[in-house]
């Protein structure tokens, strides 16, 4: 069994810390092998260039020589054709089997973010936007295809297929192979200083267009908000000053490196420039034949023009440790460090907190939690507006780790059960409920996979919503919307209560799960969670008193420390600022009234 491991006793973290080509080995598992595939067939399709070249070679210099053998030419003609049309073969697989590879890499790289936020704690996860969320795992990994379904083949090709031209050459006269490689070096300083401004330049464009990518989402979903308070003019305002810095800032960037590049491609290409007198020069002293100038001055295309293709390649290979960088990042946060297996398991269903410390980033807002909850009991937690009463919710529902002290389940610390396992004890519904794009029927069924349909009404039923379900278009079938957004905020409600009961978990959480139902739904509500709640380890946050007045245990939470605790009738009398509470409560429901 494998060694516990707590907070104060975890070991390093594993895989945390790797460079962008660890981290891009690490998402090439499995794709590895087509990859090889896709570079032996691009290397293969260079051959074949290397090849035709040969061909050509031998018959210009059958040609100039005066030879007349048709069969001859006939034979070296149809082995051009044959090596052109065997190139685009292998090209044509290569690139085909590097796609593949690459949209694998893509699907790898997207499963074990996805899987990353499953396992990091809330508040590490919340530390990003949903936006910049959505630019790293969907837009930015998506532009890292271009580039590695045609570097890896491509560039390999470029660069073999230029070196073994350049041998070729080098084996007709070494001399003119040299020769034709003296406006190289100017090209390769004007590269330089181009490539140079790259870490001025580029980091900025990376932050202006996440700054637009955010502005963006932003905009769209508050747009309800904006319409309502006319505030289009500043909200708009916002989106497109980022729209413009996020082009002024490529176009800066383009601008200054625009004579550079120019310079550098003119240079790059010019092979001619030495390559020309001084064959002609070796020609007229007859160091040099004729046809193996002219084949020289053939060959010269296929050795530099490969090279700029690959120099071409710099700013994507340069875009994609960018882009696996920013999934690095995420990688690279800490887990919540869980065992493989329990090393106990809960006795029953209590729950302890014993001196709980925790914060966000550097502010802590609670300060030393002390809770006793049987199994079984309903229990309340209530307070001002961030006291901390939805802070300890989601501490016990593991959503993040304590920063100090102890969270027990039945005996037994969270810390010491994995995540997967300790799921199964708790069911919890917040109060900013998440429905997905799906029907309400897959929707309720996640509280528990492979529940049948019957099951899924069956839940529905008893939590009253099974009406209102039916009274929709499309009834149990209607869908739901991106976040619930096609029903109300109390529908929302009331399917996530389902979708909790449905899981049937031991310990039930309800983080003020009815506040934006009114009073009917409300009533409906509390009437099916007593119901379905009893003999279950119960805790509720809820603004209104009234719907907790009947708890077993109820626990003031005030500046981050429990101030009291007892039921409603002891609080009243030992409690001034709960007395406090429940008067103003019961004043603003006279007022409603």
């Amino acid at each position: 069994m494998k060694t516990v491991e707590t907070k104060e006793n975890a070991p390093s973290q594993p895989v945390l810390n790797q460079n962008t080509f660890s981290w891009l080995w690490e998402f090439t598992k499995g794709k590895r092998s087509t990859y090889l595939v896709s570079v032996v067939l691009a290397l293969l399709g260079v051959a074949c260039i290397l090849l035709t070249y040969i061909c050509l070679a031998d018959l210009i210099r059958e040609l100039i020589s005066g030879g007349k053998d048709m069969h001859f030419y006939v034979q070296r003609g149809l082995q051009i054709g044959i090596l052109w049309v065997l190139r685009y073969a292998f090209h044509g697989f290569s690139t085909y089997s590097s796609h593949g590879a690459t949209f694998g890499l893509i699907g790898n790289a997207r499963k074990k973010l996805l899987k990353k936020l499953g396992t990091m704690p809330l508040g590490a996860v919340q530390t990003r936007s949903s936006g910049e969320y959505k630019n790293i795992i969907c837009d930015r990994a998506d532009q890292v295809e271009p580039t590695l379904a045609h570097v890896v083949p491509e560039f390999t090709a470029n660069i073999v297929g230029a070196v073994a031209m350049f041998v070729y050459m080098m084996h007709i006269d070494w001399r003119v192979g040299l020769w034709q490689l003296i406006c190289i070096p100017a090209g390769l300083v004007a590269f330089g200083i181009m490539m140079s401004s790259t870490p001025k330049y580029y980091p900025n464009t990376i932050k202006k267009t996440k700054a637009l990518n955010s502005t963006a989402v932003e905009y769209i979903g508050g747009i309800e908000v904006i319409k309502a308070f006319g505030q289009s003019r500043t909200s708009y305002g916002k989106f497109v000053k980022a729209a413009k810095e996020g082009a002024d800032c490529f176009i800066d960037w383009m601008q200054s490196q625009n004579f550079w590049h120019n310079f550098g491609m003119a240079c790059f290409p010019a092979t001619m420039l030495g390559l020309l007198p001084s064959g002609v020069r070796y020609c007229l002293n007859g160091s040099l034949a004729p046809a193996d100038l002219i084949v020289l001055i053939i060959l010269s295309f296929g050795t530099v023009a490969p090279l700029v293709t690959v120099f071409s390649y710099m700013d994507d290979i340069s875009k994609v440790g960018e882009i696996i960088s920013d999934m690095a990042d995420v990688m690279d946060e800490k887990d919540m460090v869980r065992p493989e297996k329990s090393s106990a398991q809960p006795k029953d269903h209590s729950i302890s907190l014993r001196d709980v410390h925790f914060s966000y980033k550097d502010t802590e807002v609670l300060h030393g939690i002390d809770m006793e909850i049987s199994d079984g009991t309903v229990n309340a937690l209530v307070g001002p507006s961030g006291s901390g009463k939805s802070t300890i919710a989601r501490l016990i529902a593991s959503l993040w780790d304590v920063d100090k002290g102890q969270i027990l389940i039945g005996g037994v610390d969270i810390r010491d059960m994995p995540l997967s396992e300790y799921n199964r004890h708790i069911a919890y519904v917040s109060q900013e409920n998440y429905l997905f794009d799906l029907s309400v029927m897959d929707n309720i069924r996640m509280g528990r996979d492979g529940a049948s349909d019957e099951e899924v009404i069956e839940a529905a039923k008893r939590c009253g919503c099974h009406d209102f379900i039916m009274s929709l278009e499309n009834g149990y079938q209607t869908i739901c919307g991106g976040s619930g957004g096609h029903l109300s905020g109390g529908e929302r409600q009331r399917i996530a209560i389902a979708r909790a009961m449905l899981k049937d978990a031991p310990i039930v959480i309800l983080d003020e799960a009815t506040s934006y139902t009114d009073p009917e739904s409300e009533a409906v509500i509390q009437n099916s969670l007593s119901r379905l709640t009893a003999g279950k380890t119960l805790i509720v946050i809820a603004h209104r008193l009234s719907t907790i007045a009947g708890a077993d245990r109820i626990f003031l939470i005030h500046n981050g420390d429990v101030e009291a605790s007892g039921t409603q009738a002891e609080l009243l009398e030992k409690s001034p600022l709960y007395r406090s509470m429940w008067e103003s409560h019961i004043a603003a429901r006279k007022e409603e009234a």
